[in-house]
């Protein structure tokens, strides 16, 4: 919205901080399951000596990868950050059997088919809208950026049920390991003030801003007009939610950038700033082995230190 000038930025962060928020707290917890117990049962973990060092290593792994990549404006996955760290020290304080290794190969290949749906999508979507709105019509400019803003509640609804779910997951998982939290056999049910804090959480998140990144996604990769952003938001949303249902977590910045991408393709090719993207994608394919790796340190480094 803001790229695209479809809305203020004040008004674009008011309102995707109401409705992250909305989608967090309301539309389930079918990610927050796979991550807290999808991954490792965390009943598991909860009888290896120093088990909660493995959350907590995994932890700090991922965090100083996003602000990494954040501090230089490089759009990364949180996913994939944290799903590295995850593994890495899973890995290394409970051994290669511990992990549910089917479960782990779904998210791997939905976290990479994502992005190319989305590239896919943006494309289709946008040759679709330029189709029926004649290209030029200073009125079809017009409708785009009001319907703009109804695609940007609907991503912003999916962005807060898939990202902050992750955050719930891991929580949850790490209050059984501490044995704080005793979920019934077979279930594993979020508790209420979790989903609170963690909708409450991402929504002011997205208020403090994250102009390094939009800078990089609204401008560097194509120069966006309300055309674009509607169907590259509207693409988002699609893939997004429709992996949340399923309990999968996906890179909604992935997924942005690619229908972004897929969105520019489809008018102009070469506007494309592809250098860009390059960065991009390099970025995307180290983050798993960097985190599993950083995490594997730390998990090391604390135990020694302890």
């Amino acid at each position: 919205m803001v790229s695209s000038r479809a809305i203020s930025p004040i008004w674009a962060l008011i309102i995707a901080a109401v409705f992250e928020f909305i989608g967090a707290y309301f539309l389930g917890t079918a990610v927050a399951q796979t991550i807290g117990k999808g991954i490792v049962n965390p009943e598991v973990i909860k009888v290896i000596p120093n088990g909660i060092i493995i959350v907590f290593a995994a932890l700090i792994a991922a965090i100083s990868w996003n602000l990494f990549t954040w501090y230089f404006g490089i759009p990364t996955s949180s996913s994939h950050a944290l799903i590295g760290g995850l593994l890495g020290a899973f890995i290394v304080g409970g051994g290669f059997s511990i992990v549910n290794w089917n479960r782990v190969a779904g998210i791997f290949l939905v976290l990479v088919a994502s992005p190319i749906v989305g590239l896919i999508l943006g494309f289709l979507f946008t040759k679709i809208a330029y189709f029926f709105s004649q290209r030029s019509s200073p009125r079809a400019n017009s409708l785009f950026k009001r319907l703009q803003v109804g695609a940007s509640v609907l991503l912003a609804l999916s962005h807060g049920t898939n990202d902050a779910q992750k955050t719930m997951g891991v929580i949850t998982f790490s209050l059984v390991v501490l044995g704080l939290y005793h979920p019934p056999s077979g279930t594993f049910p979020i508790p209420r003030w979790v989903v609170v804090a963690c909708a409450g959480t991402i929504a002011l998140g997205i208020l403090s801003g994250g102009w390094r990144i939009i800078k990089t996604l609204g401008v560097k990769i194509y120069r966006i007009r309300p055309i674009h952003g509607f169907t590259a938001q509207s693409s988002s949303a699609i893939i997004i939610y429709g992996a949340a249902l399923f309990g999968f977590p996906v890179s909604t910045t992935q997924i942005a950038t690619s229908t972004i991408m897929g969105a520019g393709s489809a008018e102009r090719p070469k506007a494309v700033r592809w250098e860009v993207v390059r960065e991009i994608l390099i970025t995307w394919f180290v983050t798993i082995p960097v985190t599993a790796i950083l995490s594997i340190f730390f998990y090391l480094l604390i135990n020694k230190l302890l």
